[in-house]
């Protein structure tokens, strides 16, 4: 039996009001994409990256990690870029700070936390995350549960803060409240023109599940202080050289 019109619009208003009050607020017109992932934003709702949320990366191979850590310091450069620091938690830091820089972040803006345990990484997250004056607060971990996923949620509900989840070497992967599930692999870099030795960064981003979104894959590149689509990317560079070629 199909809905009526006006019991539509009802649902869709009543869909849009519990997006705004999760934080999903949409663009105003003419400011384009705030985080500059492209289409990836146009994967949540409003096509909004959620911020006062928390989202949890997935590394399934241990060299992943490193191509995790640099997709996320993409992401940190919008939101430190109001002022507020980072907080890093984890039990084995393996993050080199000078490599912030090459995106555009002051390694001594991120403040690195390393405690014994797991348990500890997650306690200290959810006090971090209370705290109005951080921009972002990271923990890597191998497990997390429902629980506490949603006692993190809790937290940045009431400071608008944003939590990672950086899981290296997950033993599973169960429910939880986190907003969204990514994964990222790295990709080969691909030199520039007249520029010898290794290109910008690549990378293969999926996300996995995302709450009232549309999971996808796409390929990435981070070049001139921004993320660029490695499709939006190679469309440029054919009209460039038609052009080029059209007044050679």
């Amino acid at each position: 039996m199909e809905l009526s019109n006006t019991k539509k619009e009802i649902f869709s208003r009543l869909q849009q009001e519990i997006l705004l009050l999760e934080g999903f607020k949409p663009l105003s017109k003419g400011s384009g994409s705030r985080f500059g992932l492209g289409k990836i934003e146009n994967a949540f709702p409003n096509s909004v990256f959620p911020t006062a949320a928390i989202h949890e990366f997935i590394n399934t191979e241990t060299e992943h990690a490193a191509a995790c850590s640099g997709f996320l310091a993409g992401i940190l450069k919008t939101l430190m870029s109001q002022g507020g620091a980072c907080l890093w938690i984890s039990t084995s830091r393996k993050l080199f700070p000078p490599s912030l820089s090459m995106f555009n972040i002051a390694p001594e803006r991120i403040i690195f936390i390393d405690a014994k345990e797991e348990k500890e990484v997650l306690w200290v997250m959810e006090q971090a995350l209370k705290c109005e004056g951080l921009a972002a607060v990271i923990a890597e971990v191998q497990e997390i549960s429902i629980i506490q996923s949603r006692r993190l949620q809790l937290a940045v509900e009431s400071s608008k803060g944003t939590g990672f989840i950086l899981r290296n070497d997950p033993r599973k992967l169960g429910a939880n409240t986190c907003v969204a599930r990514w994964k990222i692999s790295p990709l080969p870099s691909e030199p520039e023109d007249e520029l010898p030795g290794v290109g910008f960064p690549r990378w293969q981003v999926d996300l996995l599940r995302v709450r009232n979104g549309n999971p996808g894959s796409w390929e990435l590149e981070w070049a001139a202080d921004q993320f660029i689509t490695i499709e939006e990317k190679t469309v440029t560079e054919i009209m460039e050289r038609r052009i080029a070629g059209h007044y050679a």
